[in-house]
């Protein structure tokens, strides 16, 4: 695949100044790939959300409702406008994949027609650098996902490529799905006949990830059942 078939999506939400330069971090990385990035914003910063606008390639919107889903949905139709095949959506604290990976990520992935989605996935050494509950949450759904689309590999890392025939289904999404979202969108491709592919790659868990605390399972817990029920829906 060529960088000029590829939109990006990121949606970003900014709680604190740590989170803030963090984020500033990745997305400098970002707009380092050359590609045009959506980016949906929660707006909670206006100086964070002035200096997205000003990164090169960048469009940002302030979606007004509010929820992960919604957020999702206003930064995919914004990447949409870019009139490209395909869309990559990431969270946006990759920044090791970001710097290190992504180039490499899209000339790899196949764009033939008949591609649905082509996930980031991690090597069993990079997963085994991730905290423990956040492995066994992952593992369950991982597992899911591979029974049902037929496609084993890892539908958790975050970054996807994912065709635009794709876009109406994702406008379609329930509030409640959470991200669960992103199961729906893999099922989805399958259902409609469309490649499920994995490309594998070194991708560990940042340094500063690795320990979990109750919060944090919490998180991994809640995030299992949404992911859970976007494959139900």
């Amino acid at each position: 695949m060529q960088t000029s078939d590829v939109a990006i999506a990121t949606i970003t939400w900014v709680r604190d100044a740590g989170e803030e330069a963090l984020l500033a971090r990745a997305l400098d990385c970002l707009a380092d790939a050359g590609m045009p990035v959506a980016v949906a914003d929660r707006g909670a910063s206006a100086t964070f959300t002035t200096r997205l606008e000003r990164l090169p390639g960048f469009r940002v919107t302030v979606p007004a409702e509010k929820g992960l889903v919604s957020q999702v949905q206003a930064a995919v139709e914004l990447a949409a406008s870019f009139d490209r095949p395909f869309v990559l959506y990431t969270e946006p604290d990759k920044e090791y994949f970001f710097a290190h990976r992504l180039a490499g990520f899209v000339r790899d992935a196949p764009g033939e027609p008949g591609t649905g989605v082509v996930l980031a996935s991690r090597s069993e050494d990079s997963f085994q650098t991730f905290p423990e509950v956040q492995r066994y949450t992952e593992s369950v759904i991982n597992h899911l996902c591979a029974q049902l689309t037929g496609c084993p590999g890892d539908y958790s890392y975050g970054p996807f490529l994912m065709h635009r025939a794709l876009l109406p289904q994702l406008r379609q999404l329930e509030p409640r799905l959470g991200w669960g979202w992103r199961h729906a969108t893999f099922l989805a491709a399958h259902r409609r006949g469309l490649r499920v592919v994995q490309l594998t790659d070194d991708y560990p868990c940042p340094p500063d990830q690795r320990h979990e605390d109750d919060r944090e399972r919490t998180h991994r817990l809640r995030q299992l059942s949404q992911n859970i029920l976007g494959l139900i829906e």
